[in-house]
Formats: C-alpha cells, structure tokens, sequence
C-alpha cells in the first residue's frame, strides 16, 4: 500500500519534492486554497506531514487521524506544537548538524557587512559615488568582545570562527556548559553589556520568547551591533526598530524577523541594518543533506525503526 505524506509548504530544495514522489503519495498543502478542506478530502490516510519553519498548528494535527509522524526541514521546531504531538503518540523529527556551519558562517558575514558597512559600499560604487566622495570610515570587529546567546551546536560554531578574528567570546544560555573555555553570563543584560556585539543563536518559542528585550538592545549599546540568525521572536522587534532610530543601538544583521516574509518597513531604508530572507541553510549542499534527513526520518518511520533525528520521545 502507498504511504501518503503531505507537506506542508514548498520548501527551498532542488529535488526532495522529486525524491518524495517517488516513494510516496504526496499531497501539496500550499496549492490548496482552502487548505482545512483540502486536507479533510484528500489527506486522511496521511501518516507524516513535513514542513519547514511554517507553522505546523494543533487545527492541522488534529484533521489528520492517521498522522504519526511530523519531519521538520529544519533544526528549529518552534513551529511545532511538541507537547501536542507527544501526547498523541505523534513522532516529531528535525535536521540537525548538516546545517550548523552554514549558519554560522552566515552570522559571521552578517556581522561583517554591517561593521564594515558591505552592502552600503557595494552601493557607493555601483551608484557612482566614489569619483565624488571618499566613503565614511566603518568599524574593525578584530580583538573586540562577542557575546553569544545560546551555545549549542550553532553558537560553539560561531565561536569558533569568532576566535580567528580574535574574538572575545562571552555567552548566556539557561545554563553554563561544562567544556566550555568561554565566560559564562547568566544574565543577558550583563552579557550585552560587556559586548560589542550580540549574536542571537538560541532557539525559539515561548520560553526565549522577546529575550532580547529593551533593556538588553540598551546595554548593548550605540556602539553595539546586534546579530540575529535564531528565530524573528527572540527579540522585541519594535524596540529594536525603535532604538535603532534613536541612536540607542548601533546596527544589525538580520536574516529573521518577527512576521517573515513581511519586514518592518522602517529597517529598509537603514544603511545601519543588513537584512536576510532567511537564508541561513539556504545552500544547494545544505540543503540537499537536510533532504536527505527528511528521507532517512520517513523511511525509519514507516519501517516502523527508530527514527535518525528524534525531537520527542513517543
């Protein structure tokens, strides 16, 4: 019997839809117009639902008698009600280490575009500039401090490339790591206040929810640049948007945002901000090895094996 999977969105891959097709029945939610009626009509056999960091909401689950399991194309699953799914026997699995490097190399470029000011001086050329003015002087990043928030896999990633700028790496987390050689903070005020700049690499949901608050964007300062590749709803995103327009915080690189794909309007016409749609995995390799997790989930969950990348214990 043909298993049926339905996805959820259509998600940045060069062939995993193909690959997926090829094994299963699969059902394309996001060309559904109504999408509680599509499922309700054509994917009651479904046992997986896959999706990406779009939410996966309890309305779904719940329309979805057979579903046992949900892959997330990710590392992130915020948008994932865990608790829910565990309680009905619901299987969640994710795509975690192929994607770490990527991503902080990513955090890392942000931070160097916006301290050496990179998309303003690609500008200042192409827009013919440069044969009236010199361009205004920007900020060395080599030997200053780095607070990170959150040192799992990504945040020790990014310390590491941090260390060859001679870095000062600093971190908060809800705990210290044993192992780890980096001074531990276990108030964010404090980190950010002995930063110069603040790399947002926990994960999301309610418990880091606004983390980066106000007080925290304040005590990084107007010197201070703010680094976000985590999730949009780490941080106060008006305050942000509001300290950065009064001078109360220096700049940011940005590849998440509180309402993706929308944008505070106001960052677009800042030369202090750099933006990102979200583009930390996006590489054909990474990508194409995260497939390759999703695929792995499903076949171990359908040969009824343990799963590869577990999220939850069911």
């Amino acid at each position: 019997m043909e298993e049926i999977v339905m996805v959820s969105r259509q998600f940045q891959h060069p062939t995993l839809l193909g690959l997926l097709d090829e094994k299963y029945r699969v059902h394309r939610l996001w060309e559904a117009s109504e999408p509680e009626e599509f499922i309700k009509n054509h994917c009651q056999g479904a046992r997986v639902m896959v999706t990406d960091f779009s939410k996966a909401p309890k309305e779904f689950i719940s329309l979805l008698p057979k579903l046992g399991c949900i892959s997330n194309f990710g590392v992130g699953y915020d948008n994932v009600p865990i608790e829910h799914a565990t309680d009905l026997g619901i299987q969640v699995t994710n795509t975690p280490d192929v994607l770490t490097d990527d991503v902080a190399d990513l955090a890392i470029g942000l931070l160097l575009s916006v301290a050496r000011s990179i998309p303003e001086g690609d500008r200042f050329v192409r827009e013919g500039t440069w044969s009236e003015r010199s361009m205004r002087l920007t900020q060395s990043i080599t030997g200053k401090k780095i607070g990170i928030l959150g040192m799992g896999r990504i945040g020790q990633a990014i310390a590491k490339r941090a260390e060859a700028f001679r870095l000062h790496v600093s971190y908060h987390g809800p705990r210290e790591k044993p192992g780890l050689v980096y001074p531990y903070y276990s108030k964010l005020e404090e980190l950010a206040k002995n930063s110069d700049f603040l790399v947002v690499s926990c994960p999301g949901g309610e418990a880091t929810r606004k983390i980066v608050s106000r007080k925290v964007m304040e005590s990084l300062g107007s010197e201070g640049i703010l680094v976000n590749i985590a999730r949009g709803s780490v941080i106060d995103e008006a305050a942000m948007v509001e300290l950065l327009q009064n001078g109360k915080l220096g700049a940011a690189g940005l590849d998440v945002f509180e309402n993706e794909p929308n944008v505070p309007e106001t960052l677009l016409s800042m030369d202090k901000v750099v933006l990102q749609p979200h583009n930390g995995s996006a590489t054909d390799q990474t990508r194409i090895a995260m497939g390759q997790l999703v695929l792995d989930n499903l076949e171990a969950f359908f040969a009824g094996k343990p799963v590869p990348n577990p999220v939850n214990q069911v």
